[in-house]
C-alpha cells in the first residue's frame, strides 16, 4: 500500500507502520471521522481455483467479526469496524499501548507473581468468551499485550474463529500455517477442532513459557511441533526453574494434558487457581508503571471490595423478560385477558375473536419479516431480539404448541445460533424437537434437524460427551428411520471430526476409516468429500 492510503473513506494508513502477522498484517491508522488512533488488521484469505476471493469465506468473517465486536470485557481491545479493501478483509480496532508478551520473554525473567497475573487475567476474558460460545483459537504470547498499568489485552480474538476450523490448521502451498502450532491444543493440531478446553491448552503453554523462558513444544517445523503436541509428555516446570510453587506446577501440567476431557472444565476453574499464587505483585520496572496511582487501578480496587456473596446472590437484579424489555414496552401482541382471549381453570384457549387472531398472525408476520431483513445484513442479535419479543406474546396468545407459534420458535432458534449464541439457542432446539416430535412423530425431518442442532450446539461449546452422545442416538433413529443415505453419511462424518477434534484418536480412526469404504461405494473414489476424509486418515498416519 503506498503512502497516505485511505480505506473505508475513513481510515488513513500509517506507511511506515506495518507489522507482519500469522493471519495477515496490521498498520497503525487514523479514524479521519471520529479523530483518533486505530489499528488495522488485514487478513490474509486463499483463493478460489478459480482465482476468485472467497465469498463464503468473506461472509463467515463479518459473521465473526459481528459477533466478536460484542464480546465487552476490558481485556479485549474495541472492535470498531470492519470491511474488505479490494480483494483484502480488515479489522479496525482500539489502538492498544502496551508490550506483546512476546517481546516480553525476549528481554527479561517474568516474575513468577506477574506470569501468573498474566494468565489469570486472560483466563478472566476467556471465561466471558466461553461464556458466549467464543473460542480464540490462537492464543499466543504475541497475541497478549501487558500495557503500563499492569493491564493485559488479548488480541486478535475471532480471526480464527472467522477462518473457520479448518482453515485455522491448513498448509497451504506455500508452507504456510495459519494458527500457530507451537501453541496448539493436541486436537487442534490433528484437525483443526477447537473447544474452550483447546484455549484452556494453548494458555498452558505460554503460562509455562512464561515461567520457564522457552516453549518446550517449538519444533524446527510446524509438523515437529504439532508432534512434540501430541506425543510428547510436559517436562515438569519445577525442573527448569526452582522458585516455581509446587501447586502452579500441577495446574500447569492440568492444563497440559493431551486429552481435552483432562483439562480443566474452565476457565473460572483456572483462574481461582492462579489467584492463590499472585496475592501480591512485586515491581517490574520497564513494563509496568507502578510511580503514580492509575486510573484503571483505582478503579478496580473499588470494584474488587464488593462482596462475593453479593455478586452471586444477584441482589436487586428486577426479573425481566426473555426480550430484556417490560412487556409493556415490546409492542407485541398483549396478555391474554387484554387481547380478548378467555382461558378455561387450566389455562387452556377456549375462544378467540376473529379479529384478535388475524391481529395476532399478522404480528407474527411482521416479526418474521423484519428478522428476515435484519439476518440478510447478519444482524443477528437484534433478529433476535424481534423474534423473541413477538414470540413472547404469541406463546400466551395461541400456545407455544401452535404451528404459527413453532415456525417462530425455528425461526428464533436459528438466529440464536446463527449468532453464536449456542447456550441459548440449545434447549430452544430441544423444547422443538420434543414438541415436534409430539405432532409430527419422532421421525419428521424438523424433528431429526432439531436434534442435530441441539448437538451442534453443545459441541460448539466444547460439551463434546455429551454432543457424541446425541449425535449418535440420532444416527441410530435415521438409520431406523431409513433417512437417505447422504446424510446418514455426513452425520458419520460430523461423528468422526469431533471424536478426532476431542482427542479420541483411535475412535475417530475407525469411525473416518468404516466411512471411507461407505463414501468409496457412494460417490467413487475421486468425489471430493472421499479426498478430504482420505487426507485426514493420512494426517492421523502422519503424527
Amino acid at each position: 500500500m503506498g503512502r497516505r492510503t485511505i480505506i473505508g473513506d475513513r481510515y488513513e494508513l500509517d506507511p511506515v507502520s506495518r507489522r507482519a502477522g500469522g493471519m495477515g498484517e496490521v498498520w497503525f491508522g487514523y479514524d479521519k471521522r471520529l479523530d483518533r488512533p486505530v489499528a488495522v488488521k488485514f487478513i490474509r484469505i486463499d483463493r478460489q481455483a478459480d482465482g476468485r476471493p472467497d465469498d463464503e469465506l468473506t461472509k463467515r468473517f463479518v459473521r465473526e467479526s459481528r459477533i466478536t465486536a460484542r464480546l465487552e470485557h476490558p481485556g479485549v481491545p474495541t472492535v470498531y469496524d470492519c470491511g474488505s479493501h479490494g480483494d483484502d478483509l480488515y479489522l479496525v480496532m482500539q489502538l492498544i499501548n502496551g508490550c506483546p508478551v512476546s517481546s516480553l520473554l525476549d528481554e527479561a525473567q517474568v516474575p513468577v507473581a506477574w506470569a501468573v497475573a498474566i494468565a489469570a487475567q486472560v483466563c478472566s476474558v476467556l471465561a466471558v468468551a466461553h461464556a458466549g460460545s467464543l473460542v480464540h483459537r490462537d492464543l499466543k504470547p504475541s497475541n497478549l499485550m501487558l500495557c503500563p498499568d499492569g493491564t493485559v489485552k488479548v488480541l486478535d480474538f475471532g480471526i480464527a474463529a472467522a477462518l473457520g476450523p479448518n482453515v485455522a490448521t491448513k498448509l497451504t502451498g506455500t508452507g504456510v500455517v495459519v494458527g500457530t502450532p507451537a501453541y496448539m491444543a493436541p486436537e487442534q493440531a490433528m484437525n483443526g477442532v477447537t473447544s474452550r478446553r483447546s484455549d484452556l491448552y494453548s494458555l498452558g503453554v505460554v503460562l509455562d513459557e512464561m515461567l520457564a523462558g522457552d516453549n518446550q513444544f517449538a519444533g524446527p517445523t510446524a509438523l515437529a511441533s504439532m508432534r512434540n503436541h501430541t506425543d510428547v509428555a510436559p517436562r515438569p516446570l519445577r525442573e527448569r526453574r526452582r522458585d516455581v510453587p509446587e501447586g502452579l506446577e500441577r495446574l500447569v501440567l492440568w492444563l497440559l494434558a493431551k486429552t481435552p476431557d483432562k483439562r480443566p472444565p474452565s476457565a473460572d476453574v483456572v483462574y481461582e487457581r492462579l489467584m492463590d499464587f499472585c496475592r501480591s505483585l512485586p515491581p517490574f520496572p520497564g513494563y509496568v508503571n507502578l510511580g503514580a496511582p492509575h486510573p484503571v487501578r483505582m478503579y478496580a480496587a473499588v470494584v474488587g471490595r464488593i462482596a462475593a456473596d453479593e455478586v452471586a446472590g444477584g441482589r436487586g437484579v428486577p426479573d425481566t423478560p426473555v426480550s430484556g424489555r417490560p412487556a409493556a414496552e415490546t409492542g407485541q401482541l398483549a396478555s391474554p385477558q387484554a387481547d380478548g382471549i378467555r382461558r378455561d381453570k387450566e389455562g387452556g384457549r377456549t375462544e378467540q375473536s376473529g379479529e384478535v387472531v388475524r391481529s395476532g398472525w399478522a404480528a407474527i408476520a411482521f416479526a418474521r419479516k423484519d428478522a428476515a431483513a435484519l439476518k440478510a445484513e447478519s444482524r443477528f442479535s437484534q433478529a433476535v431480539e424481534v423474534l423473541a419479543d413477538a414470540l413472547e406474546g404469541a406463546a400466551r396468545a395461541f400456545g407455544p404448541k401452535d404451528p404459527a407459534v413453532i415456525d417462530l420458535r425455528i425461526e428464533l432458534a436459528d438466529a440464536l445460533f446463527l449468532g453464536g449464541d449456542y447456550r441459548r439457542a440449545a434447549p430452544e432446539f430441544r423444547r422443538l424437537a420434543a414438541d415436534l416430535a409430539e405432532r409430527e412423530g419422532p421421525e419428521h425431518d424438523l424433528v431429526l434437524r432439531c436434534r442435530l442442532m441441539e448437538a451442534n450446539c453443545h459441541a460448539a461449546v466444547g460439551e463434546t460427551n455429551l454432543a457424541l452422545t446425541q449425535l449418535g442416538a440420532l444416527l441410530d433413529d435415521e438409520r431406523r428411520f431409513g433417512v437417505d443415505e447422504d446424510r446418514t453419511l455426513e452425520l458419520r462424518r460430523q461423528i468422526g471430526l469431533l471424536e478426532l477434534g476431542s482427542g479420541r484418536r483411535s475412535r475417530a480412526k475407525a469411525t473416518l476409516s468404516d466411512l471411507l469404504r461407505d463414501l468409496e461405494r457412494r460417490y467413487g473414489p475421486r468425489h471430493p468429500t472421499v479426498d478430504k476424509v482420505r487426507e485426514i486418515l493420512e494426517s492421523l498416519d502422519d503424527l
